[in-house]
């Protein structure tokens, strides 16, 4: 296949300055060249008044909800009460979860997002199918908050990345796997030690929801609350699990032996374990998702502080469940609107380089730059300064979207 050039009115490569009429030769799958169009001969593609940013990486949904219409509820009776609406969605009687994931795979795309960190809960067939999909990285889900249930979960999940590994191609460079112990309401430390020791003997990555709501913390200090009635009411409460006092820093000590580790939302972290997540920054990352955050209405979202302490703080969607779309670029948005101080280059890397430094995928997506897949998003973009901003300010979608080497 021969050499594909496309010009851009404007070329964000995200790990060097933007270049305007800009030009990108891509090449079996991968980018080979970029640079200013005047320096390039021979034919290209123009793109016309575009910025072509890297394919975006949502580093975390749950595809599973995608047939969503519209986000579950009650979100204004606290995380418990939402997430007893999440276990009734999972148990109707015509869910296509199948059709919900490959609904989601191909609004992502649509979206420009080419890499995806999946919270997976489906067999590996759910996610591989004829039609077109972003690079996939797999977190298989574990449940299992009583000591009891600890070794039977870890074998199920044993089973269930071993699916994974068959079915998709790891060799190729767009798919991975790796582990998710779902909560500290739902994963004993017992479970979550083991997991912890397989991902480390493989390097795998891992994600966890972690501080997400103030019924979490209360379980934790008190063993009490929302969160131990509803463990209680499915019978899954085991006092002898979470020892009183117990902190969200237990859980990230443990999640810093990872090579690579996803403190998933962090809403309520205090400053301690900022500070400790901002000392393994090359470790440990937040996803942030902001319209979920504001979906449940929690306290104002402490960026600004984690920035201060050096967290790396990335982007996700969350779901359906608790989101209108999948877009990154939607949240990314949202975060330019609520914290206008943080410079523009730095909002995008949040799903752009950044994400794919917390997933450890900076090799291979998240710039534009040689050797790299060549995954790529045109968007709209007429002015002659600022490209940066004007995407974060504008609402517009993409033009075109390129998927290793492909415009879909």
């Amino acid at each position: 296949m021969k050499p594909l050039s496309l010009r851009a009115r404007w070329v964000l490569p995200m790990d060097t300055p933007a270049i305007e009429d800009g030009m990108v030769t891509i090449s079996g799958g991968k980018i080979v060249e970029v640079g200013r169009a005047a320096e390039f001969s021979g034919p290209c593609e123009d793109l016309g008044d575009v910025a072509l940013i890297p394919g975006l990486v949502n580093a975390h949904t749950h595809l599973e909800f995608s047939d969503q219409q519209a986000p579950l509820g009650p979100a204004d009776e606290g995380l418990p009460a939402w997430i007893r609406s999440v276990i009734a969605d999972r148990q109707r009687g015509n869910r296509d979860a199948k059709a919900a994931i490959q609904k989601g795979l191909a609004e992502s795309l649509e979206f420009g997002v080419t890499t995806v960190a999946e919270i997976a809960t489906s067999p590996a067939s759910y996610y591989y199918a004829d039609s077109d999909s972003p690079n996939l990285l797999l977190l298989a889900e574990a449940i299992g908050f009583s000591h009891a249930r600890a070794d039977s979960v870890f074998q199920g999940l044993e089973h269930q990345i071993a699916g994974y590994l068959e079915k998709c191609n790891i060799d190729s460079g767009v798919a991975g796997v790796g582990v998710s112990p779902h909560a500290p309401y739902t994963v004993s430390l017992k479970l979550l030690d083991t997991l912890i020791e397989l991902a480390v003997a493989n390097r795998y990555p891992v994600a966890m929801h972690l501080a997400e709501s103030e019924e979490e913390l209360q379980l934790l200090r008190a063993n009490d609350g929302p969160f131990q009635e509803l463990l209680d009411e499915r019978s899954m409460w085991d006092p002898e699990v979470i020892p009183l006092g117990t902190r969200p820093l237990d859980y990230l000590k443990r999640l810093s032996h990872a090579e690579k580790a996803l403190v998933i939302h962090g809403n309520y972290l205090d400053d301690a374990e900022i500070d400790f997540l901002g000392q393994r920054r090359e470790r440990l990352s937040v996803v942030y998702c902001p319209r979920t955050h504001n979906y449940f209405d929690h306290k104002a979202y402490p960026l600004e502080k984690m920035r201060a302490a050096g967290v790396r703080v990335v982007a996700g969607t969350d779901s359906r469940a608790s989101n209108p779309d999948l877009s990154v670029l939607a949240e990314l948005r949202t975060i330019a609107r609520q914290f206008p101080t943080i410079p523009p280059e730095e909002v995008l890397a949040m799903g752009t380089s950044q994400a794919a430094e917390a997933i450890g995928w900076e090799a291979k997506v998240g710039t534009i730059t040689p050797g790299k897949l060549a995954d790529l998003v045109a968007l709209p973009c007429e002015i002659d300064e600022n490209p940066l901003t004007a995407i974060l300010e504008s609402d517009t979608s993409p033009v075109g979207v390129w998927l290793l080497g492909q415009k879909l």
